[in-house]
């Protein structure tokens, strides 16, 4: 391994719609740097990144995997991300592992509805972006009017710093307007490419092109503006130093072309990585949850922030970790902050795809791998524990649809939890539960293809076949009133007898708040050390509601009083009377049932937007908003999910198949007392709900 100082690093997540070519292009850019001997396709399911066995399957990325490139005296870190729907959340925990973003944009394509997602997170966390317009090498392609859309969405920093020889099956070679130099690329995929003069045919747009990127490097420096209206031009010099500043501070986000199958433009947008991108050093100190600000600095205290976990057959559970300041050290003990634990660091490795290569002392600012941590999970801190820094948590989305799972071989009952544990490592947004009325085990993710996976998973990994029932919505219970109860619960029939006596009040907390518990006894009414046992009662109440037996969400239980017996006491009584006691209280506080919203933004051509607007308002969508989007329209609405199951099909139909949508999860929301009934009586028909014992 290379010893690579910070400012020669570069962090890099490879971002865009699915299917514009982001694996392709990291698979080049691998190649190129002479990191693999080969150029890697997915439709070969060969490429460095897309790994997976469902990922070679179905040709999609639905992780983030890593990949890194040297670059003279560079490292380049790559993050290959999803940009499908039900996975872009890998995307966005990726973007904390990184100081820029690289846009992978289809030139058939050109803004797609996850292009503006990401950019929104990369914009969130004040990212430098750079846009690689690929694909230029296809049919029907027009470098031009992307540049445009990329401008309409978003904004005038978008300038473009090269301008493709040719465009579609002519596309043979690129101007680069910041050096004033043009390559013609060679006739196989080896990415090689020689300098030739500025193409004659080209002369206009190229000097359109430059004045536009000379204004934009001019706005961004005050001297350079004065010089650039007095002279009218700037040398190569200020441009380089000019844009690269302009860039750090988002004040411009280059367009480059390139072709990745072709393997055509990769060698120079890997050289624009390495000159404009920033290093870690350059970007905004990481702040941790006391507010302190971590430099990337090897010599500052030792943190580094765990953003992926893989599940290797081999190698058993492996940790990504991007070291934030510090040294990270082999053969180490460190400190995880959120389990409040000591880890053992045996060693460290880079990951280039799946493949380990033993790394030694890894400095601040690099993306490094760890075996076999055994509390670690996606989203904690390790330090040291003198220092015991800790960063802000990783937020996960809301699963929002599950279905019910069983083995098909009774032999596998004993396996599938243990799997599962190991599959919700990899994936903290898939959730397990296995339901106490139903006896069910039900699995719930982002969607049904991500659900589809985790089954596709169980088999292909554990040997594990399952059974998949229909989805089931993850609908929650909660109050809309207070009630103020006390529940006693005694037992005496020869021997010790049981008692517990609680008296609790119940109140709503916001949505989102999830629940509180208070403890306000006054004196000992109820000795301290009943009170886990207690709270102990009510956590597990909460799992299953009064009306239809789903989780219980948004309010705050206040223990203020009770009483107990000196010798029929235990903690299992008071359990039982705190358990009885929420019961009562929920019934008392007026329940009602919650479903979960989502954010659907369908995208169709014009002539079909009143049939779908109708068709969302029937399924108790409110329209949120419309807007055109090149030859399409999108239309954004909140729907509820359980509206939502047959959207698919019913879209295919209308358009035929000139329709997409995404969704993601937005809020819970009261659902309709009339659809409540149903909700209810389908819970009692399963036999999700009975009556408590007194």
């Amino acid at each position: 391994m290379k010893e690579i100082p910070s400012e020669h690093l570069r962090n890099v997540a490879v971002v865009g719609h699915s299917q514009s070519g982001k694996t392709s292009l990291v698979s080049a850019m691998l190649y190129d740097s002479k990191m693999v001997n080969r150029l890697g396709r997915v439709d070969q399911g060969n490429t460095v990144t897309d790994f997976d066995e469902e990922e070679i399957a179905r040709k999609i990325s639905i992780q983030a995997s890593p990949a890194y490139a040297y670059r003279d005296r560079f490292k380049i870190n790559l993050l290959d991300t999803p940009g499908f729907a039900n996975f872009i959340w890998e995307t966005m925990v990726a973007l904390r592992a990184v100081e820029s973003g690289l846009m992978v944009v289809s030139a058939q394509e050109g803004v797609q509805v996850q292009t503006e997602k990401v950019f929104d997170g990369l914009t969130a966390g004040n990212k430098p972006v750079l846009f690689a317009v690929n694909k230029l090498g296809k049919e029907l392609v027009d470098f031009d009017k992307v540049l445009e859309s990329l401008i309409s969405a978003f904004g005038k920093n978008v300038v473009a710093v090269q301008v493709p020889i040719g465009q579609g099956p002519e596309f043979s070679g690129l101007v680069d307007l910041v050096e004033m130099k043009a390559w013609q690329f060679g006739a196989d995929d080896k990415g090689e490419s020689r300098e030739i003069p500025l193409p004659e045919a080209l002369k206009d747009e190229i000097g359109v092109r430059r004045e536009a990127l000379l204004e934009k490097v001019a706005e961004n420096d005050e001297k350079l503006m004065e010089k650039y209206l007095a002279e009218g031009n700037l040398t190569a010099e200020e441009v380089r130093a000019g844009l690269r500043s302009a860039v750090l501070q988002r004040n411009a986000f280059p367009v480059l072309a390139c072709d990745a199958l072709a393997n055509r433009g990769v060698q120079q947008l890997l050289d624009f990585t390495v000159a404009y991108l920033p290093a870690p050093g350059e970007a905004a100190p990481a702040v941790t949850v006391g507010g302190a600000g971590l430099k990337a600095d090897p010599a500052a205290p030792f943190a580094g922030l765990v953003f992926k976990t893989i599940s290797d057959p081999f190698t058993g559970k492996i940790s990504l970790v991007r070291v934030i300041s510090g040294t990270f050290k082999p053969d180490s003990f460190y400190y995880n902050a959120n389990k409040e634990v000591e880890e053992r660091v045996a060693a460290l490795f880079l990951m280039q795809g799946k493949v380990q290569e033993t790394a030694g002392e890894v400095q601040a600012g690099d993306i490094v791998a760890v075996a076999k941590l055994k509390e670690t999970q996606t989203g904690d801190t390790l330090t040291t524990k003198a220092d015991r820094l800790q960063l802000p948590p990783i937020t996960f989305p809301v699963p929002s649809i599950s279905f019910a799972i069983e083995p098909k071989a009774r032999a596998d009952e004993g396996k599938i939890s243990t799997a599962l544990q190991r599959i919700m490592e990899e994936d903290p947004t898939i959730k397990m539960l296995r339901d106490p009325q139903t006896k069910e085990l039900v699995i719930s993710g982002n969607g049904q293809l991500h659900v589809e996976l985790v089954a596709n998973k169980l088999k292909r990994r554990y040997g594990v076949e399952v059974a998949m029932r229909p989805p089931k919505i993850a609908y929650r219970e909660t109050i809309l009133g207070k009630a103020d109860v006390e529940k006693k619960h005694k037992k005496q029939s020869g021997g010790r007898g049981q008692y517990g006596h609680v008296l609790i009040r119940m109140e709503p907390l916001p949505r989102g708040s999830d629940y509180e518990f208070v403890n306000a006894l006054v004196g000992m009414s109820i000795p301290r050390n009943f009170v886990p046992a207690i709270e102990k009662g009510i956590l597990e109440s909460k799992n299953t509601g009064v009306l239809a037996g789903y989780p219980v969400v948004d309010f705050k239980i206040e223990l203020y009083d009770g009483s107990h017996h000196e010798v029929d006491s235990s903690d299992m009584a008071f359990k039982i009377a705190s358990s009885k006691a929420f019961k009562l209280a929920m019934k008392t506080a007026k329940p009602t049932i919650l479903e979960p919203v989502m954010n659907v933004e369908v995208i169709i051509p014009e002539e079909f937007m009143g049939e779908i607007n109708g068709n969302l308002s029937g399924r108790r969508g409110r329209i949120q908003g419309m807007e055109t989007k090149g030859k399409n329209h999108v239309v954004k609405a909140a729907v509820p999910m359980a509206e939502m199951l047959d959207f698919e099909p019913t879209l295919t139909s209308i358009t035929g198949g000139r329709g997409s949508y995404t969704m993601e999860f937005s809020h819970y929301e009261e659902v309709p007392s009339h659809l409540q009934k149903k909700i209810i009586d389908e819970a009692v028909k399963e036999g999700r709900v009975k009556e408590e014992e007194e």
